[in-house]
């Protein structure tokens, strides 16, 4: 076997094992995945380097007949006035987490670890994480919570383990799903 297969063997497994392993961020006990499908208003986040100045960010969901998750994140870069950009991940529900642990495939062959942390009972609300704590998403389906709600939420945040200090308001005009 050559280097370059045995290379590319071993990445495999160790993608493998990474999207089935047990996340050390506890998911959601589980996620009715129809009702989760739709918009959600991006209302704080850690962000990632591609969302670090979104306005507008909108996260859709629609799922699709193989199960898996489309995905089309919408947002303005630095203003209200600036275009809208997207980018359309894939997500990938993993097995046996009762739809609260997905892969999120933006470049093949990496799915970055996704979990639904917490979900208001309703589905009005939610936050996303990652067990690294470098990420994380409250989204909710309005562009705005109440300040009760907000700061509730924010709390949960950091018994989850990370760094409120780290988190940044996204503003929202609600124009953002209006293409």
């Amino acid at each position: 076997m050559k280097e370059g297969s045995i290379l590319a063997a071993a990445l495999a497994t160790l993608l493998g094992a990474c999207a089935t392993q047990e996340p050390a961020i506890p998911p959601v006990a589980s996620v009715d995945l129809p009702r989760f499908m739709g918009d959600w208003y991006v209302i704080a986040h850690i962000p990632s380097r591609p969302e670090k100045d979104a306005y507008d960010a909108v996260e859709s969901y629609r799922l699709d007949g193989d199960g898996r998750i489309r995905t089309t994140f919408r947002q303005r870069k630095g203003s209200f006035d600036a275009p809208i950009e997207t980018m359309e991940p894939v997500g990938t529900v993993v097995e046996g987490s009762h739809n609260a642990v997905w892969g999120m495939q933006f470049v093949w062959p990496i799915k970055a670890e996704y979990v639904i942390v917490d979900l208001a009972p309703d589905y009005s609300r939610t936050i996303v994480g990652r067990s690294k704590r470098d990420y994380v998403w409250l989204m909710a389906r309005t562009p705005a919570l109440p300040k009760e709600q907000l700061d509730a939420a924010i709390a949960r945040i950091e018994a989850l383990g990370y760094d409120t200090g780290k988190l940044r308001m996204v503003p929202q005009s609600g124009a953002a799903k209006d293409r």
